[in-house]
């Protein structure tokens, strides 16, 4: 996991996305590293300037708005997504379990 300022947020948000801004979290899975490191799947990027205005922004505690951005990522890494509706509900009902499991409320309720 990498935690990067506004400016490295947005250029990497630019550069793979192709979204000029920056963002509270990418991910960026392993390509060619199986051999070497069998068991690591990507990295994780916060930008803690977002996370922390969002979690502001929503009355939440940052150190809980970053553990969601954590499990937000890792899953992204794990192959889930939320293009699509159905996609969203089965990756958020993911994150609210893991979440409540780390004694973490709903992140999705206000």
């Amino acid at each position: 996991m990498r935690v990067v300022a506004r400016a490295e947020s947005r250029k990497l948000n630019q550069q793979f996305r192709n979204v000029d801004a920056p963002t509270n979290v990418l991910s960026f899975e392993a390509q060619g590293l199986e051999e070497l490191l069998p068991d690591y799947i990507g990295d994780v990027v916060i930008c803690a300037p977002v996370a922390r205005a969002e979690s502001d922004a929503q009355g939440k505690s940052c150190g809980a708005h970053i553990s969601h951005l954590v499990v937000h990522g890792v899953l992204h890494l794990l192959g889930f997504d939320h293009i699509d509706d159905h996609e969203a509900e089965i990756m958020e009902a993911r994150e609210r379990a893991i979440l409540s499991g780390l004694g973490i409320a709903n992140p999705y309720q206000p």
